[in-house]
């Protein structure tokens, strides 16, 4: 018997697929000439000539895409399938600058899926090691891909109105339909002006400008790859504390800065509930860390106390910075960051996990739901968010956001037990990919197993896309049926 909801789909149309792709394409060979001017700077001609076919290659193949005729809309699922192929087009093709680096192909190719996705999970023992180059371009790639999906994430929402005011306009102001037209040049000005801010004051605070630059690119894209082995304990206290706050900022909802700075109602950004969610996590894991440290792994209470804020920050804000050898913590502090990391930072930011802002919405249709079985049978309690109520389709869509996490970490993690791994330590490697945190316990490593690279990558994917526009590439029926 014919599926009568298979009859109204539509599949995708190629022309709408290659279009964007092809504007992409653009964009990101524009993006490539920086790590160009990097390595021409630096003297590393066999990695500039090899950015230089790059971007020749994309030019080529982008400009013929983007001149084809734009559509009168955009379906969900173009929008869902562009994104996705965006993400893992753009790894790929940066693969090949990074073996210039001397990485053999499965290493680079895993480093650019890191980068891109803004995780920085890394098999590289010491980036020391490697050009100057391809550690900027590193840290590059991660400013530039978390940009990237706080834009297309509009896409995502674009059919579902409550979570894309949210999004768009977290401070209630302008209609939908103009936040949406202005929100790509309201965040990208945001996003330039806190990393340039943020670059300088790290600089000022003793940290060398290639050391600034590069730290201060992944920390506001919450991406974690680190210019030095020791990661953030390679800067000294004041720089520390500069980076561990780009890292908050970073998992700070983007409009929210614009609100703060040009909406009508600037005190009321304050009362964001995600954004007071972000900072009471970060207080409570700091505060959890530190006496797990002290208590359970006999760290004194001087070490365990900035240790615990630099390490619940990263960890909440899916950062991925370390100033501790994650293996070495006691069990109870990876349990809690295994917490943290799948709570993540908040919707509209470079942050990963499931969002601070679908946690809310799964406590809220609880607690409806607790008051509804102590309530007469009449009663009508609808799960509302501070004074806003929540419309069904965006719970739905919230609730199965969160079983599709759940249920790629359960599926990842079964290879690595499979494999012999640690049960906890492969556990918190897995939320940590899927998370797009990038903190380690020392499983990820130039010497793990082929397949479980791959798994992490597809984790890293999976998390930064949120599933959802992965299936949907998956799903024969977005490529296969009618287009008109």
């Amino acid at each position: 018997m014919a599926d009568p909801q298979a009859a109204l789909a539509y599949a995708v149309r190629g022309r709408v697929v290659a279009k964007y792709l092809g504007q992409l394409g653009l964009m990101l060979a524009a993006l490539t000439v920086v790590p160009l001017a990097v390595s021409l700077l630096a003297g590393e001609t066999h990695i500039a000539w090899r950015y230089g076919h790059v971007i020749v290659a994309l030019v080529a193949l982008g400009a013929p895409l983007a001149r084809i005729a734009p559509p009168a809309h955009v379906r969900e699922a173009e929008a869902l399938a562009v994104v996705a192929l965006a993400f893992m087009a753009s790894a790929v093709v940066m693969t090949w600058p990074f073996t210039g680096a001397g990485l053999a192909f499965p290493d680079a190719l895993f480093e650019t899926v890191s980068g891109v996705t803004t995780t920085g999970l890394s098999t590289i023992a010491d980036p020391a090691d490697y050009p100057r180059t391809f550690r900027f371009a590193r840290a590059w790639m991660q400013w530039y891909g978390g940009l990237g999906i706080v834009v297309l994430s509009v896409a995502l929402l674009m059919g579902h109105h409550a979570a894309a005011r949210r999004l768009v306009d977290p401070a209630g102001g302008d209609p939908l339909p103009a936040a949406m037209r202005i929100y790509a040049r309201r965040t990208l000005v945001v996003y330039v002006t806190v990393t340039t801010v943020g670059f300088l004051v790290l600089w000022a605070s003793g940290a060398g400008a290639f050391s600034a630059l590069c730290y201060t690119l992944a920390a506001i894209s919450t991406g974690g790859f680190a210019p030095h082995a020791q990661s953030l304990a390679a800067l000294d206290g004041p720089a520390r504390a500069v980076v561990t706050g780009l890292s908050f900022l970073g998992a700070v909802s983007l409009p929210l800065y614009y609100a703060a700075a040009m909406g009508p109602d600037r005190r009321g950004v304050l009362k964001d509930p995600e954004l007071r969610a972000l900072a009471l996590m970060c207080v409570v894991v700091a505060t959890v860390l530190a006496l797990t440290l002290h208590v359970h792994g006999g760290v004194p209470w001087r070490t365990a106390i900035p240790a615990g804020l630099h390490m619940g920050v990263t960890a909440q804000s899916t950062t991925g910075f370390s100033v501790l050898p994650v293996g070495a913590l006691p069990a109870g502090a990876l349990a809690v960051m295994i917490l943290a990391m799948s709570a993540g930072g908040s919707v509209g930011s470079t942050a990963g996990g499931v969002k601070l802002l679908r946690v809310l919405i799964v406590a809220a249709v609880v607690r409806a739901a607790l008051r509804k079985a102590a309530a007469p049978p009449h009663a009508v309690l609808a799960p509302r968010l501070g004074s806003r109520p929540l419309e069904a389709e965006d719970t739905a869509q919230v609730l199965a956001l969160v079983v599709l996490f759940a249920g790629v970490v359960l599926a990842s993690w079964l290879p690595f037990l499979a494999a012999g791994y640690d049960p906890l330590k492969s556990l918190f490697e897995v939320v940590s990919a899927t998370g797009t945190v990038g903190l380690s316990t020392g499983i990820t490593r130039a010497a793990l197993e082929p397949p479980l690279k791959a798994v992490l990558m597809a984790d890293m994917l999976l998390g930064r896309v949120e599933i959802i526009a992965v299936l949907v590439l998956l799903y024969p029926t977005t490529w296969i049926g009618r287009r008109e």
